[in-house]
């Protein structure tokens, strides 16, 4: 699996440096959000009391840091709010692998 920054370019940009010089900051550029209109689901879930976002990727993807999957194809900005208690019984969509 790959991490969430992989294809990310990285740009840079030349600042003051604070003692009348430059530097060079490097970082990185946004990250693309796919469209949620071509997310292919594996599966759904249900969210119950305790889920935690990290225990349904292990789940489901069989990696916990690959829970920004799952909300990237739920389109979520904040991924905890998946799981927590306003969600309960609420579906998540879980992508296929790559997605």
């Amino acid at each position: 699996m790959t991490g969430r920054y992989d294809s990310v370019p990285v740009a840079g940009t030349t600042v003051p440096d604070g003692a009348g010089g430059l530097r060079e900051v490097r970082y990185l550029r946004r990250r693309p959000l796919p469209d949620l209109r071509d997310v292919r689901a594996a599966a759904t879930h249900r969210v119950s009391a305790g889920d935690r976002i990290d225990l349904v990727s292990h789940r489901y993807l069989g990696d916990a840091t690959a829970w920004w999957r799952i909300a990237d194809a739920n389109g979520a900005l904040d991924p905890e709010a998946l799981t927590g208690p306003d969600a309960e019984g609420e579906l998540i969509v879980i992508p296929l692998p790559g997605v």
